[in-house]
């Protein structure tokens, strides 16, 4: 019999302690987690997927199964009827990759910007506005922009993060 992928249940915030236990026993594991922004900066910025679940890909013919049931951070190995359920190793990549992706998109539209760089509005009622970028407010989700509308005179205003995109220096 060859290795496949088993679903377990940690307990309550202790996904982390049984992926690191796991990965101490030389286990092939994977904890899917997202990326968030979170407000407080010293909150977790790594967020479980399936809060409570990870998945392990073990040889029960090589491991015995009370070698994981008993992992500190353990709760249980999904079963049904007794019996660990297998999960599809196609199912395993699939969630790989739409994790990735997921990642991707949380990207910050704000990262690499710098006071003073020209920026556009893309959406809203100041949407084709060409701006100045001046700072990310609290909670990074917004940002303050300088438009300059007439002349020399500029406006502040502050718009989502995710209204706003990089202008390319023109050559």
């Amino acid at each position: 019999m060859t290795a496949q992928w088993y679903a377990l249940q940690s307990k309550p915030n202790q996904e982390h302690l049984l992926w690191y236990q796991l990965g101490l026993r030389g286990i092939e594991a994977y904890f899917p987690r997202l990326t968030a922004r979170p407000v407080n900066p010293r909150a977790r910025t790594l967020v479980p997927y399936f809060p409570g679940y990870l998945f392990a890909r073990v040889d029960w013919q090589t491991l015995s199964f009370s070698s994981i049931a008993w992992l500190p951070g353990m709760r249980r190995i999904v079963s049904f009827d007794g019996e660990p359920a297998s999960v599809p190793d196609h199912l395993i990549t699939s969630l790989r990759s739409r994790v990735e992706a997921a990642n991707l998109e949380q990207k910050d539209p704000l990262q690499g910007l710098r006071q003073g760089d020209p920026v556009r509005v893309t959406a809203g009622p100041f949407a084709g506005y060409e701006a100045i970028f001046d700072t990310r407010l609290n909670g990074g989700e917004r940002a303050r922009v300088l438009l300059r509308f007439i002349a020399s005179l500029q406006v502040s205003l502050e718009v989502q993060a995710g209204q706003l995109e990089r202008i390319r220096a023109r050559r």
